[in-house]
């Protein structure tokens, strides 16, 4: 008898954003880095991915994706490499277990939706590429760990191998030419550090003029700095920011974070021609940090951008109120004060006196604010986004 069933997982998968940036890969193909990273995986409450993968022998080839209720390519190389190691994961499965349905050879039907901007400098690759991949392992009901599926997650994106655990999490570069050491490794689980938050100013919802991909390849090929960077600075800052999670430091973890953002984009500068990810309201943002810091007389916020113009700064929760209060009391009219977080939050006066011409480039070019903090890894869920005959669905 013909199996007609229709196959369902779905998880929900958090974005990270690197505090040591990777920029460059020693293998296009395999998308290999030519540094090792480490990101902060942040709360899926307020930031995450969403996907239902789903097969069946009714289905008509081949794999579809609709992200945010609009049809993808998905042919492509990198969602092409994850769902064939995938698949032949499921293969070995049932080659074991005659009696295993065969759902390696059904088509795919995967569905997706982003709580935040697409492509944005908010990590969106990462969160989506880590979801399909938990998604389709969980509808394949693979037995891998999360640190072996993140060397197919980082197929699809090299920053989603992160994404597939929560905490402080590093992605060693390996030296493997078949790249399986270059993998995630936890630092520390959300639990050792939960007090770390993080304001994130959006600058631009806008997709981004210069992609990521795109980006770091003119990099490698251009930048005079960029050797330099890969050999020594960020061996060093790597060891340090790591030094400082486990022991709580975070005027440490502070000065690192904000000393490798320009450090990366001062190599996206000396790239030929130069790539400009940040613009005047980012560096209203450094200077209002700044400020902060200045005036608390230590570093109690730390500023980060990735490829985009929107600022990262994360800060603990004793400072909340001095770091995202200050935000708040100069961009009470932006969307974003309005949930849980943002009513804890209490409007701090008189802290951040930056000058007019800074005060007026936040207020004019962020459109809204996202508070969140340190989370865990992927959650498989039953809220699907796929029905039982196959069909989208709205949640």
């Amino acid at each position: 008898m013909t199996d007609e069933k229709v196959y369902r997982a779905s998880t929900t998968a958090p974005v990270n954003i690197a505090v040591i940036k990777y920029w460059g890969k020693r293998d296009t193909t395999l998308n290999l880095p030519t540094n090792s990273s480490l990101s902060v995986t942040l709360a899926q409450s307020d930031l995450r991915t969403h996907t239902t993968a789903s097969c069946s022998s009714t289905f008509s080839a081949p794999d579809t994706l609709i992200l945010n209720s609009v049809p993808q390519e998905i042919s492509s190389a990198r969602p092409t490499a994850c769902l064939t190691a995938l698949r032949s994961l499921r293969a070995a499965l049932e080659d074991a277990d005659p009696e295993l349905p065969k759902l390696s050879t059904f088509p795919l039907r995967l569905v997706s939706v982003n709580n935040f901007p697409t492509a944005a400098g908010l990590a969106s690759s990462a969160a989506g590429f880590a979801a399909l991949v938990r998604a389709v392992a969980d509808l394949y009901a693979v037995p891998q760990t999360a640190t072996e599926l993140s060397l197919i997650a980082r197929q699809g994106s090299g920053s989603a191998c992160r994404s597939l655990l929560g905490g402080y999490v590093a992605w060693d570069k390996g030296s493997r030419a078949d790249g399986k050491d270059s993998i995630a490794r936890l630092v520390a689980p959300q639990s050792h550090w939960p007090e770390m938050r993080a304001l994130i100013l959006v600058v631009s919802a806008d997709k981004k003029g210069i992609s990521s991909t795109t980006g770091m390849q003119a990099t490698v090929k251009t930048s005079a700095l960029f050797q330099t960077r890969t050999e020594h600075v960020v061996p060093k800052e790597m060891a340090g920011i790591e030094q400082a999670i486990q022991a709580k430091d975070f005027e440490s973890f502070g000065r690192i974070t904000m000393r490798e953002s320009n450090s990366f984009h001062a190599t996206c500068l000396d790239t030929e021609p130069p790539i400009f990810y940040l613009n005047d309201v980012s560096r209203a943002a450094i200077r209002a940090v700044e400020e902060l810091n200045t005036r608390a007389g230590k570093i109690v916020a730390s500023y980060t951008f990735d490829a985009g113009p929107n600022a990262v700064i994360y800060h603990l929760e004793e400072y909340q109120d001095l770091v995202a209060g200050s935000f708040k009391f100069l961009l009470a009219e932006k969307q974003g004060w309005d949930g849980n977080r943002g009513k804890a939050i209490v409007a701090t006066e008189g802290v951040l006196s930056v000058d007019d011409k800074v005060a007026k480039l936040l207020r004019d070019g962020v459109s809204r604010v996202i508070l969140t903090g340190i989370g865990e890894g992927p959650i498989s869920v039953q809220e699907h986004l796929i029905d039982e005959q196959g069909k989208p669905t709205e949640i």
